[in-house]
């Protein structure tokens, strides 16, 4: 074809497309709208002819350049209809680079140029480039009205034509029903830039689009942040905002600038405020600075509004968008057109740091029911339609809870409107059961055909993934090829917008119609693609955590990719995916089971709550019943929510995961913002069993959704609604729905804020939960009436065990009844009164109103009310206002209101005075068991026992006395009581009228007093020690830290015969500890008088008195001569046995001389113990020195020279005396020194010098003392690890001694000296060495060298070689013997070899020795020869557990020849020993010749 067929073809073809589009000018327009937002549809243009308005607008579509006219005529052949063979040309001639010409037509050309450009925009002109000039303030403000008119024309021009799409609902695009908007409290951390702590979303005060911005408070935040999820509809209410003021509603401000950050952040170079208003969004016709003026004057006329400020947290280039945020930050601290308005949207999250602390924070929380019925009732014009998208909404909870997503109620109605015609009623719960099909339908139902190009959705797709990934939300037309630009136009999934990014530059970009849709389309493409396999598809499947992030840049795009990728595992989506994927099935299934089985395995994880949410929503989109169940059974015990928003649907979808649960679960929401109907989505969960909402500012909307709730929980035991703002109708709501959950056993309403009725309202439900243990009512800040009243219902009510109220603290404790079914099933009047009845019997109450402001005349009320009811096990009034004269009202009440445990009456202003009142009003109370009163702590507590008919039954208490007729009096139980004044400042001025209020407690029982910490003095003690005789026996008396003087100390001594019950006195004088005691087991009350029942009980108790002694101690006391003197001297009259024990810093020797020279005046004395006391090296000999002074002393006990020890014998006792020396440092000297001065002390009964670093020469030097000890009847020295050496005395002369060594290790040249003592020893008569270390040689020498002149010598050895010796060695060493030996043990079992030697040694007649000789070899000749002569008058010989075959019998063989020259012997033991047939031969042959034995065995 030629050039001018070419010509004249492109010029019919323009023709044709004119009178096509000419048909259809609304789809035009709307064409013109999205590939030229910037361009204004003149009304001008309604008087050109059709066509030539058609032209006018091609013509403009034509001058953007190839791409824009290439996606233009690709809509023109998708969504008209167009001849098959008009479409061939236009894409053919237009669709490509080549057919892109500048050839407009005849028609075109011939336009005049003013008709041509009508509409566009006028050349931009920047800010900054004209020079100011001088104008009068008349024209300045003529120019800044005509700034703002135009402001208000561009705004009412772009929200004023919005023309819907073909085939669309016009409703479609109208339809706007405001959100719930409710005000938060929150503190924002300015540094981070973070929401802190927790967002507290007020409940019941919805905030109207009007009240964003309450101008009538000029001391407001100036900048208000609006916080919503994705979908919630922020950038739909900023630009309904827009439309707002363009109507002339928001009259308040004169101009208003809306800027989005997608497109502000790609501003990279630095802007002037005054460039970014006009540059960037609207420039004024002349003197742009004028204009500026006028603003910066009328700021606070002024609103900007600033959307997606999370997405200013995305770094879009190497600069950032430091710049615009800088502006943004000096606009919002007032340093930048200071008094302006401000308003910015996000999604909840971390925020800029340049938000102000003040800025008002306002939550989007989305649709309600009634909101999505006005929603439903506004997008579907047709009533058949309302009716029927309404009652799918009803059947299908699931799709209604997802409806209260604004965008996905959006989504919901176009699927309905796609559904509703061609399917039955009901369809949706099959077609719409998830987010992600529902998504799926609504990409479906967008197709103007009904066909769907899966080639373009996936490449589509691919866009979207490119762009979450780079964080890319705005595409340009260089980004998506014309195709995929008019594919997104034609299904409504892209939208255009002018994006200006400087003075004159200015062009079409492109973004999803939300992200949530970016993210559908890249999921689409991630499960359909082949370009994409399974292990980059798992990579994307993650759980997002919505607590603030503070080390991330910004907020991840792809909130809602994995929840996408989870609904499109199902197996309901394998169709549609199939048909994507070219019907790829199989690689369908792969990737599906993949996402599944991540799932599996984070469903096993421990999670964080947020994570846990987003979890249950995958696990949800897959519709994998199997899946649900692991996740769900896998869920933890405790599931805390904390500091995180929460939707009703994020509640819907863990619902219907706990479903699949068997298990009970606690729920805790603790700062997480709910919106009010969210308890609506729990309906039906049975398988919650505690559950609690914390800190949560929520109001009676939140608890009127509550209350429908609650009764469909059958699980339900702990409520907890914490910190809200809830009054009488919110209660009441509640109040009507526990008594439909009677399994609830917790129930807490705390800091609340309830007034007085409305918790008594609460109180009024206790009856109708049987099952409740605990109501916890803190924080609600009641009155003292209503308290009174709430004491009452504790009172009446049969179940409640405790209340406690502590300033606002308020707490019921019940005990349910337990009932048999047979109970519960009589009659519900004897039911009744059978069960107060068996209340009035068992229950006990325990009422604690501390810090409760009550006074004199509420206590005259309690105890009124208090009569009434039951047992009290405790009552504690503590930290009220009733003074001395309500304490005491409450003390003489004591007895009456039967009080088991405690009555607590502390910081109350008692007063000296008043203590007096209260001991004389507790003086008859029985069952009072202590009383502690300190006023300097102001304590003040009563403890009581059980009376004895309330422990026990009559029989019981029948059986009781008849076991008391069996018992001793002694063993008698008596009552106790204690009476603790402590610490009250009671002087000697109080004592008499304090006794006399004590009088009558004395009486009752045995009396502990305590008047520790007072202030009594030397004049207290004594004149107390004047008045207690007149209180009767006490049990024990404390006067610790009374500042007595040492003298005063002392004094108290008296009181052994002043007082019979008093028995123990413990004095500390440093630390001023003094305590009087009488005998533990509490029996002197009986000598008072005798009992009827019992007349031998005094007589008895008074010798048993007598018997036991009284003791004495003092310690950190300066024990200086005059003091004992004045002690001993108070002792004298002391009844006894008396016991001393002493201890101080150091006692001198003059101290210790005063102190032994006044024991023989105290003849009671016992004992006399000084422990920890320092002692002079010269004390010891002090010590001994009493055995010659005092005759009565038993035993001296010198364990070191700080702890010393005297026993003292009675008259009646003649035993001997001990010391014991054990535990010092005399070493080898010091001990010789002791046992050269031996025979001069009279012991008679045992000296202990263990542990004392001796060595062999001290055992040795005892040897050679033992001849000058004549009384010495037994020694005893180990040198081991036991660190023993002990003598032992006799009265008289010992004739025989016994000395025992053992593990001395002695060497070879201590065999000799140890030879010579014991020979020099003639009275001892039996020595033992155990472990010693002599050798068999050593053994043969000690035996050589010992000699005596007469008398009988045993040697016992045992010794470790003993065992393995052989038996002809151990004879050889008896054979070497000085002495006759008349007696031979060997035990190997014992390791043990004794010998009995006779002195002198007699010969024999050698020629019977010599008869007995017969082959033998040549050393056992000499040994048996060796052994005749030592062993001739051998009487007993015992050999046990020995081996006489291991030498060839030579053993035996040898004792048969010795035997034949024992003609004395009398006993022969053989015992479990080896011994061979002929050795027994040998053996008997010998014992034949022996005649004078008596014993064998």
């Amino acid at each position: 074809m030629d050039p001018v067929d070419l010509q004249l073809g492109n010029k019919n073809l323009w023709s044709c497309l004119v009178r096509l589009l000419s048909k259809d000018p609304e789809w035009l327009n709307a064409k013109m709208k999205f590939f030229l937002p910037n361009t204004d549809l003149d009304s001008r243009n309604e008087t050109l002819d059709p066509e030539q308005r058609v032209i006018l607008q091609l013509n403009k579509l034509h001058v953007q350049g190839s791409a824009t006219w290439q996606s233009f005529i690709h809509c023109v052949c998708m969504q008209l209809e167009v001849p098959l063979e008009l479409e061939v040309l236009l894409l053919s001639t237009f669709g490509c680079d080549d057919g892109f010409t500048s050839q407009l037509g005849a028609e075109g050309k011939s336009l005049p140029e003013s008709q041509l450009h009508q509409g566009l925009k006028r050349p931009h002109q920047s800010c900054g480039s004209s020079p100011r000039r001088k104008q009068c303030r008349k024209q300045q403000l003529e120019l800044a009205k005509k700034y703002l008119q135009l402001l208000r024309t561009s705004a009412q021009q772009r929200y004023g034509s919005r023309i819907p799409g073909s085939g669309q609902s016009h409703a479609f695009h109208q339809v706007y029903v405001p959100p719930i908007l409710r005000r938060a409290t929150a503190s924002l951390d300015t540094q981070e830039g973070a929401i802190m702590g927790d967002l507290k979303v007020e409940d019941g005060t919805d905030v109207s689009i009007s009240d964003l911005f309450n101008t009538r408070v000029n001391k407001g935040p100036r900048v208000t942040v609006l916080l919503g999820k994705a979908g919630m509809g922020k950038t739909t209410l900023a630009h309904r905002l827009c439309q707002k003021w363009a109507e002339g509603h928001l009259d308040c401000f004169q101009a208003l600038f809306l800027f989005e950050f997608r497109q502000l952040n790609l501003i990279t170079r630095f802007l002037t405020l005054s460039q970014l208003l006009f540059d960037l969004y609207l420039s004024p016709e002349s003197d742009p600075d004028a204009v500026f003026q006028y603003l910066e004057k009328n700021a606070d006329q002024v609103l900007l509004i600033f959307d997606g400020l999370d997405e200013a947290l995305q770094p879009m280039g190497p600069d950032g968008p430091g710049s615009v945020l800088t502006l943004f930050s000096r606009l919002c601290r007032g340093t930048l057109l200071p008094g302006c308005r401000v308003m910015a949207t996000s999604r909840p999250g971390k925020l800029p740091a340049c938000l102000p602390a003040e800025a008002a924070m306002v939550y989007m929380l989305g649709f309600d029911g009634p909101r999505v019925e006005e929603y439903v009732n506004h997008f579907f014009s047709a009533q058949p339609l309302q009716e029927g998208a309404l009652a799918e909404l009803q059947t299908n909870g699931r799709l209604r809870s997802l409806c209260a997503v604004p965008a996905l109620c959006q989504v919901a109605c176009l699927c309905l409107h796609h559904l509703l015609p061609d399917h039955a009623p009901g369809q949706s719960v099959a077609l719409l059961p998830t987010m992600t099909q529902l998504y799926m339908q609504m990409v479906l139902a967008l197709s103007p055909r009904g066909h769907l190009p899966t080639t373009s959705l996936l490449d589509l797709g691919e866009v979207a993934l490119r762009g979450l990934e780079t964080g890319k939300v705005i595409f340009y037309a260089k980004d998506i090829a014309p195709p995929l630009i008019a594919f997104g136009a034609t299904h409504s999934l892209l939208t255009s917008f002018c994006v200006r990014t400087g003075p004159g530059h200015q062009q079409t970009g492109y973004a999803f119609t939300h992200v949530s849709l970016q993210e559908f389309l890249a999921a689409l493409h991630l499960m359909a693609s082949p370009k994409v396999d399974k292990d980059t598809l798992t990579q994307h499947v993650t759980l997002h955590s919505r607590w603030v992030q503070r080390t991330k840049a910004r907020l991840d795009l792809s909130d809602h990719l994995p929840t996408f990728l989870a609904g499109l595992a199902s197996c309901t989506c394998r169709p549609f995916l199939s048909h994507l994927a070219q019907g790829n099935e199989d690689c369908v299934g792969t990737k599906q089971a993949a996402v599944v089985q991540v799932l599996k395995k984070l469903a096993t994880r421990k999670l964080t709550g947020p994570k846990v949410v987003e979890l249950c929503h995958c696990v949800n989109e897959t519709q994998e019943p199997e899946l649900a169940s692991l996740t769900a059974q896998s869920l933890p015990y405790q599931l805390p929510f904390h500091n995180f928003p929460l939707t009703c649907t994020d509640l819907a979808t863990l619902t219907n995961i706990l479903e699949h649960r068997e298990a009970p679960i606690h729920l805790d929401f603790d700062g997480c913002p709910l919106e009010p109907h969210c308890p609506e989505a729990l309906v039906g969960c049975g398988q919650i069993e505690n559950l609690s909402f914390k800190s949560r500012k929520c109001g009676d909307a939140f608890a009127e959704a509550l209350s429908r709730s609650l009764p469909t929980m059958g699980r339900l035991q702990m409520l907890g609604l914490a910190g809200s703002k809830i009054t009488a109708r919110g209660i009441s709501h509640l109040v009507k729905a526990l008594p439909l959950c009677p399994q609830l056993e917790e129930v807490s309403f705390r800091d609340n804020q309830l007034s007085d009725q409305v918790v008594l309202n609460i109180v009024e439900v206790l009856p109708h939960l049987p099952r409740l243990r605990k109501l916890d009512l803190s924080g609600n800040s009641v009155c003292v009436s209503t308290l009174l009243c709430l004491a009452r219902v504790a009172v009446t009510c049969p179940t409640i065990r405790t209340l406690q109220a502590r300033k606002a603290d308020l707490i019921f404790l019940l005990s349910p009844p337990t009932e048999t079914t047979a109970e519960l099933q009589r009659a519900p009047d004897l039911q009744e009164s059978d069960g107060q009845r068996k209340g009035a019997q068992s229950r006990s109450l325990t009422l604690r109103l501390q810090k409760c402001q009550l006074q004199v005349h509420d206590a005259e009320t309690l105890i009124a009310l208090l009569q009434e009811g039951p047992h009290l096990e405790e009552v504690d009034l503590s930290g009220n206002q009733l003074e001395d004269e309500g304490c005491r009202l409450m003390a003489e009440a004591a007895s009456q209101l039967h009080i088991t445990r405690k009555l607590d009456l502390s910081d109350n202003g008692l007063s000296l005075a008043g203590v007096h009142c209260v001991l004389r009003a507790v003086s008859a109370c029985w069952t009072l068991a202590e009383l502690h009163i300190s006023l300097q702590h102001k304590t003040v507590v009563f403890m009581f026992a059980q009376e004895p008919e309330e422990q026990e039954g009559p029989q019981e208490r029948a059986a009781f006395l008849d076991s008391l007729m069996l018992q001793m009096p002694s063993e008698l139980p008596l009552s106790s009581r204690r009476m603790r004044l402590t610490h009250c400042g009671l002087q000697a001025k109080h004592l008499e009228q304090l006794c006399k209020a004590l009088g009558g407690s004395c009486h009752l029982g045995h009396l502990h007093l305590d008047f520790s910490g007072n202030a009594l003095g030397d004049e207290g003690a004594t004149r107390l020690a004047q008045l207690l005789p007149g209180l009767g026996a006490l049990q024990s008396l404390n006067l610790s830290e009374n500042s007595l003087s040492l003298d005063a100390v002392l004094g108290l001594a008296r009181c052994f015969s002043t007082l019979q019950w008093l028995f123990h006195l413990d004095i500390s004088f440093e630390s001023q500890h003094i305590l009087l005691r009488g005998d533990k087991t509490g029996r002197d009350i009986w000598t008072t008088g005798s009992s009827p029942d019992f007349p031998a009980g005094a007589e008895f108790l008074g010798f048993r008195r007598r018997c036991i002694p009284r003791s004495l101690r003092l310690s950190e006391c300066p024990l200086e001569p005059p003091s004992l003197t004045h002690l001993c001297a108070t002792l004298k009259e002391c009844p006894g046995p008396l016991e001393l024990q002493l201890s101080c810093e150091f006692l001198s020797d003059q101290s210790l001389e005063t102190l032994l020279d006044c024991l023989p005046r105290l003849p009671q004395l016992s004992l006399l113990q000084l422990s920890q006391t320092g002692l002079s090296p010269k004390s010891p000999f002090l010590l001994a020195n009493t055995l010659s002074l005092c005759p009565r002393v038993k035993k001296v006990d010198l364990r070191s020279l700080h702890h010393a020890t005297l026993h003292f014998r009675s008259n009646e006792e003649q035993e001997g005396v001990c010391c014991g020396l054990s535990a010092n440092l005399l070493g080898d000297s010091g001990l010789r020194c002791l046992l050269e001065c031996l025979p001069q002390v009279p012991i008679s009964g045992s000296l202990d010098l263990s542990h004392n670093s001796v060595s062999q020469e001290s055992a040795l030097y005892l040897v050679e003392t033992l001849p000058s000890c004549p009384r010495v009847r037994e020694a005893s020295v180990n040198l081991g690890s036991e660190q023993s050496f002990r003598i032992h005395f006799s009265k008289e002369d010992q004739a025989g001694k016994t000395l025992r060594l053992s593990e001395c290790s002695f060497r070879p040249e201590h065999v000799s000296r140890l030879a010579t003592g014991l020979s020099q020893s003639l009275q001892l008569t039996e020595l033992t060495l155990t472990q010693c270390c002599l050798d068999q040689e050593q053994l043969a020498i000690l035996l050589s060298l010992v000699g005596r002149p007469a008398g009988l010598f045993s040697l016992r050895v045992q010794e470790p070689w003993a065992d393995r010796a052989g038996i002809l060695s151990l004879l050889e060493v008896c054979a070497q013997a000085s002495g006759s030996v008349t007696e031979i043990s060997i035990s190997k079992t014992q390791q043990q070899l004794c010998v009995q030697l006779e002195f002198p040694r007699q010969e024999e007649n050698p020629v019977a020795l010599r008869l007995a000789h017969c082959d033998l070899g040549t050393h056992h000749s000499l040994l048996v020869g060796q052994l005749m002569e030592t062993c001739a008058r051998l009487q007993q010989l015992s050999l046990s557990q020995v081996n006489l075959w291991e030498d060839n019998d030579d053993s035996s063989l040898l004792l048969q020849n010795l035997l034949l020259s024992l003609s004395q012997l009398k006993t022969f033991r053989l015992t479990s020993s080896c011994v061979s047939t002929e050795g027994l031969a040998h053996l008997a042959s010998g014992l034949g010749h022996c005649h004078h034995l008596e014993e064998l065995e």
